[in-house]
């Protein structure tokens, strides 16, 4: 029996994923409530962590503690970083960080690293699903923190300093509890802005259409995992 769990921070970003598997059981743990959905040899666990890095962190760790996950997926929506990155596009991850936090705090004292890698099986899966499906997919560098950036100055530092493809609130929360644990990890996230100034009004208008565009990925992705 392989298990693979979803993660996604809004309800907005599972509802697509939870109307594709009906039926699924719940199980609460650590105020999370964990969809268990099985068919033939494959189990799908997927949970709400809501926004931000301590949610996300939290959630994570009681999937792993509670479900023993074969694979993780983060799956979303972001904020465009890259100047080849369009709204509607997609961003799988190579590796995540946090932006808003000095690394030297956790690349000198535990867990002593501050970047922490994607699963190349799951990143090929992940591109592979979107050439398939038909979708504009890129790899890159996924970085997060405790705000939502819609302000050009501070996406230029934050290009200036990590080189993202996507900027999110949880992609680097959950990759380090999957680092932590040796738990493979991938962030598939959908461009809902460009994340500057005009970036709150593009993701009133896109959130929905990336959230779906996602959720058909990483529904086709535990299909063949």
């Amino acid at each position: 029996m392989k298990t693979i769990g979803i993660i996604g921070a809004m309800p907005s970003e599972l509802a697509d994923i939870r109307a594709a598997l009906p039926q699924s059981q719940v199980q609460k743990k650590a105020g999370f409530d964990y969809y268990i959905y099985q068919t033939n040899d494959t189990r799908v666990i997927h949970v709400c962590s809501g926004i931000a890095k301590v949610n996300a962190a939290v959630c994570t760790q009681a999937l792993i503690d509670t479900f023993a996950p074969d694979a993780i997926i983060n799956a979303g929506i972001a904020g465009g970083m890259h100047s080849d990155v369009h709204v509607c596009d997609i961003v799988v991850s190579t590796e995540v960080l946090p932006h808003d936090l000095d690394l030297h705090f956790l690349q000198d004292y535990p867990p002593y690293c501050g970047v922490y890698p994607a699963d190349k099986a799951l990143q090929t899966l992940a591109l592979d699903t979107c050439k398939e499906l038909g979708m504009r997919a890129f790899s890159g560098r996924i970085v997060s923190g405790e705000a939502f950036i819609s302000d050009n100055a501070i996406k230029s530092n934050i290009l200036t300093r990590l080189h993202p493809h996507a900027v999110d609130m949880e992609s680097s929360a959950v990759g380090h509890c999957a680092y932590l644990n040796q738990v493979p990890f991938v962030s598939v996230r959908c461009i809902s802005d460009n994340a500057d100034d005009e970036g709150a009004m593009s993701f009133d208008q896109f959130e929905k259409i990336a959230a779906k565009r996602v959720a058909d990925i990483v529904l086709r992705m535990t299909e063949v995992f």
